[in-house]
């Protein structure tokens, strides 16, 4: 057997990684074993090669994005155990409680009903713990012993037997008119999923998806490829779902389209982005309900000194500064599919508990959603006690993944605070013996406009446990979207290249951002800051790499390079916002988009330093080393 390693050349190997019968798809998702491939695509609005006919000019090239590893702080670990009745507890590090209890239930052949998943505070994610990992190992020692079991992957199991970002070949064509509107963007892709395709299909179709409908003045745009399996580590669920491989892919070809126009790249898009009120030919038809795009593109400019600095690299003896741009999109859950459920409960002292089924990875959303509810009820955040992520006590939620939280969590959390004052003040009405109209409640009192009747919250709620109302009132909500709004980000990257060495230093970085309503600005602003330094990783450092026979090369944080501060340098964040009347109090998504932006800037401000174009990444000083001197060469 020998093992498929290049996913190049995984289509027709000799080899079938999967050539067992009893591969189950739940619906067509084109596959073919026999030829590795898991999964097959396309898109297609217009007809591309026809319009790609009528253009005045056309670009095209070819790019590699490396597979990445999570590397978040905290590793897989489950522990488990039979609790006083014999039901299953598993106490895991996981985005998704839910998830895990149905494939333990199935895995394992017992009911969902005699399984119990918790998830305490847990030290990062980015997607890598949306795969169920570790649990199941723990669960079938408990069930085989009796006894207690707990498995902890140390780092080196961690990047070994876990999951990463798909590596993927796109090769993208733009075709655009004399007066530099694109009028055909066609990207062609081939993405590998390693061993098992968990996530094959779904990561590779956001990669159209999240690219495709950016630029709305086309008249043909075309998505398609194959996904295959080779004999490496299954890629997964990593934060950019695959809109980041597209939008470095398309960004990197709207900068040379760019430059084969004489166009400056903001100009570029600012004339071909899609606005708040358009459509899109990959849109289908839907309106984009919020965009402040153009803003963000005015603002990064600004605070990057883009017209004083674009075209005009400042060589400082060996070293050459330069600035470069992009933009991206992502999405705020999934449309028609996610859903979540929230509980708000008064208790009998009068403060809220906050039911979630949601997961906080450290990125505040149980912040937020307090926030969220005590805005809707008038009371300060201590007021409320927030519980998550329990099978056993949480209302559902498929769990935090997908960009969702904020927008669909949040939505739950705000119609269930709405219905719970509902009740408050239809409560505190018939208490009061006055209809429920003539109440106003401001938090903390309830009474009459005229202030004759007047009782606390306090009292109504000890009132309704303890005396006569027999009524713990509560408020329940389940909320699904059939969209899922974008946000968006414009980002700048100044760069200084060494030209005797190659290395690239990222000197200042902007990223100008449209979530919606920004409901915690500190909150928010780590966001983007922890994306922006996962994505220069990916531009600038992480790969994960595979000996000639397979074997994993980057097993520890001394072969598997990431940022660290001191790899930083100024990092600049502004908000643009605009209002997305679907989502609550006008908030969009923030966790995904941060990271797309980084590779694609930075690649354009090196080539914009020293006119060496690096298609694969990340951007080694080899690569940008070698690439000056063939210039040289075809120079002299």
């Amino acid at each position: 057997f020998e093992p498929v390693l290049d996913f190049e050349t995984a289509q027709g190997h000799t080899s079938v990684v999967h050539p067992e019968a009893d591969v189950h798809c739940n619906f067509d998702i084109g596959m073919n074993q026999q030829q590795n491939i898991v999964s097959s695509q396309k898109v297609e609005v217009g007809d591309v090669e026809e319009e790609l006919k009528h253009c005045a000019v056309v670009v095209e090239d070819t790019y590699y994005t490396q597979a990445q590893a999570h590397c978040m702080m905290e590793t897989y670990r489950s522990f488990s155990y039979l609790d006083h009745t014999g039901r299953l507890v598993v106490i895991s590090s996981t985005q998704i409680p839910f998830h895990v209890r149905r494939k333990l239930a199935r895995a394992l052949q017992i009911p969902a009903s005699k399984i119990r998943v918790i998830k305490p505070r847990i030290g990062g994610g980015f997607g890598g713990k949306q795969t169920m990992v570790v649990e199941l190992f723990s669960a079938i020692v408990t069930l085989k012993t009796g006894k207690p079991a707990k498995v902890v992957y140390d780092r080196g199991e961690t990047f070994a037997c876990s999951n990463s970002r798909h590596a993927m070949r796109l090769t993208v064509r733009l075709g655009a008119d004399i007066e530099g509107y694109i009028r055909v963007v066609d990207i062609q892709g081939l993405s590998d999923t390693g061993a098992y395709g968990e996530h094959a299909s779904t990561v590779f179709m956001v990669v159209g998806q999240k690219t495709l409908p950016l630029y709305n003045k086309t008249k043909a745009v075309r998505f398609m490829g194959n996904v295959v399996y080779t004999n490496k580590m299954p890629g997964g669920a990593f934060r950019g779902y695959g809109a980041t491989q597209g939008t470095f892919a398309l960004e990197a070809t709207i900068n040379k389209l760019a430059e084969e126009l004489n166009m400056d790249p903001t100009e570029l898009r600012l004339k071909n982005l899609i606005k708040q009120g358009e459509t899109s030919l990959a849109y289908h038809g839907k309106i984009l309900g919020s965009s402040s795009l153009h803003r963000c593109i005015e603002e990064g400019k600004r605070l990057i000194g883009w017209d004083e600095k674009y075209l005009k690299p400042v060589v400082n003896g060996k070293k050459v500064k330069a600035v470069g741009m992009a933009v991206t999109m992502q999405g705020s859950g999934i449309a028609n599919i996610d859903t979540a459920s929230a509980e708000v409960r008064l208790s009998d002292d009068g403060n809220y508990t906050l039911l979630l089924g949601s997961t906080d990875m450290g990125t505040g959303s149980d912040t937020i959603l307090a926030q969220m509810a005590a805005e809707i009820l008038e009371t300060p955040m201590e007021s409320i006690i927030v519980s998550t992520a329990d099978t056993d006590i949480s209302p559902y939620d498929p769990g935090s993944y997908a960009s969702s939280t904020t927008y669909v969590t949040g939505m739950a959390v705000v119609k269930a605070a709405e219905e719970l004052k509902q009740k408050i003040v239809e409560q505190g009405a018939k208490l009061l013996n006055v209809s429920s109209e003539d109440i106003v409640f401001d938090g903390k009192v309830l009474g009459t406009y005229d202030g004759e009747k007047t009782l606390s919250l306090e009292k109504l709620a000890e009132t309704m446990v303890l005396g006569k109302g027999n009524l713990q009132l509560v408020g329940n909500a389940t909320y699904g979207s059939p969209i899922s709004p974008p946000p968006f980000i414009a980002g700048f990257a100044e760069v200084e290249v060494d030209t005797e060495t190659g290395k690239v230093e990222l000197i200042d970085y902007v990223a100008v951002v449209d979530c919606g309503t920004v409901i915690n600005p500190n909150l928010a602003r780590i966001q983007v800051e922890g994306g922006i330094v996962q994505g220069m990783g990916l531009a600038l450092y992480e790969e994960v790499r595979y000996g000639e026979r397979g074997r994993l090369q980057t097993d520890s944080f001394m072969q598997y390079k990431i940022p660290c501060r001191k790899d930083v340098g100024k990092i600049r964040v502004a908000f643009e916002e605009s209002f997305e009347p679907t989502g609550p109090f006008g908030a969009k998504s923030l966790g995904e988009v941060v990271v797309n932006t980084p590779a694609p800037a930075i690649v354009h401000a090196v080539y914009n330093a020293v006119g060496v174009r690096i298609n694969k990444l990340p951007i080694t000083p080899e690569k940008v080393f070698m690439g000056i001197n063939i210039n040289k060469k075809i120079n002299n």
